[in-house]
């Protein structure tokens, strides 16, 4: 098993696995693509931008080197922006030894085709990487502050699967192991978007009757989507189904809770992500969600809304409307 782990990209998740595993005894170096901030983190010795207050573990060093990072461990963990995968992929390529180990903590689809990272990162790799995805209920802040917290990591190899788990898991992480890297990656992508759902209602001052039944048809959209490509049925009911779905879409620490917020108040898309002013992933998962249950004639109607909401210019209070008028049905 590797004592050491390369993180790429230094938002608040990258720098909180970071520091997990920094915590563990491994040898991690963190790396982000902005020299100045790269030269902040160093200057300080913690990330005061996302994580105020949770300082640097000895062995956690930072570099904007990219060569560098990828050649200093036989196993990279990403945490960047979907939108930003397969070109991070394309540079870190020429860096690589023949046997690449490659896992992510990010949470969406490919912008340009709509695959899983997965699926993108045997288009750009081969398949001969071993991989694994990473997800559940995790805020960074949390992590970051050695707050309990449990995830998943999924791989199609239980070894690498176990391999990753065993360098962020302690008393404080629980690191569980799944096979199912399609379930845990359309758990991950697809829950953003009803967070933005839920946000809106909650931002129309709907109440929590409203916020409960988005989750819970929310779910049943997520594990159609996710089994039609795939997935299993009980992975959606775990952690990084279910319990990823509930915390995004009742805490404001979300930030794609938090856009939903924005939106339901009255306030313009731009408006509200100059407030975030972090990368909010639910608005290009709610288009390539839509557009892979178009493709696979899968029924989400609360998708269809958000993706309406987003980029169809169509009124948050209009979309609420739009499914309250669905026909009556049974619920299974």
């Amino acid at each position: 098993m590797p004592r050491s782990i390369s993180v790429l990209g230094a938002g608040s998740w990258g720098t909180a696995l970071a520091i997990q595993a920094a915590r563990n005894g491994c040898d991690t170096l963190l790396w982000g693509h902005n020299p100045q901030h790269v030269s902040a983190l160093n200057k300080a010795g913690k990330n005061q931008r996302y994580l105020a207050g949770c300082p640097f573990p000895a062995s956690l060093t930072v570099t904007d080197n990219l060569q560098q990072c990828v050649q200093f461990s036989p196993l990279l963990l990403l945490s960047i922006p979907s939108h930003a995968f397969k070109s991070t992929l394309q540079q870190i390529k020429p860096f690589l030894d023949d046997q690449p180990r490659i896992a992510w903590a990010t949470k969406g689809f490919d912008n340009d085709k709509g695959s899983l990272l997965s699926e993108v990162v045997v288009e750009i790799l081969g398949d001969h990487v071993l991989t694994a995805a990473l997800s559940g209920p995790t805020f960074a802040k949390e992590v970051a502050d050695g707050l309990p917290t449990a995830i998943t990591v999924a791989s199609t190899s239980q070894t690498f699967a176990s391999q990753v788990a065993a360098i962020l898991h302690n008393h404080r992480f629980r690191a569980y192991t799944s096979s199912d890297i399609i379930g845990v990656q359309v758990g991950g992508a697809c829950k953003n978007v009803m967070a933005i759902a839920a946000g809106i209602a909650d931002g129309l001052g709907l109440g929590a009757n409203t916020r409960a039944a988005l989750v819970t048809r929310g779910l049943t959209e997520i594990m159609r989507l996710g089994t039609q490509l795939g997935g299993q049925p009980d992975t959606f009911m775990g952690l990084a189904g279910l319990g990823d779905l509930i915390l995004t879409c009742t805490d404001d620490q979300s930030r794609n809770r938090r856009f939903g917020l924005a939106l339901g108040q009255g306030k313009g898309r731009e408006q509200a992500l100059q407030e975030i002013n972090q990368s909010v992933e639910g608005i290009s998962a709610a288009r390539e969600a839509y557009l892979l249950a178009q493709k696979h004639n899968v029924e989400m109607p609360i998708t269809e809304q958000v993706y309406n909401v987003l980029f169809n210019n169509l009124p948050p209070i209009q979309a609420v409307q739009n499914l309250l008028a669905r026909e009556q049905k049974p619920e299974i």
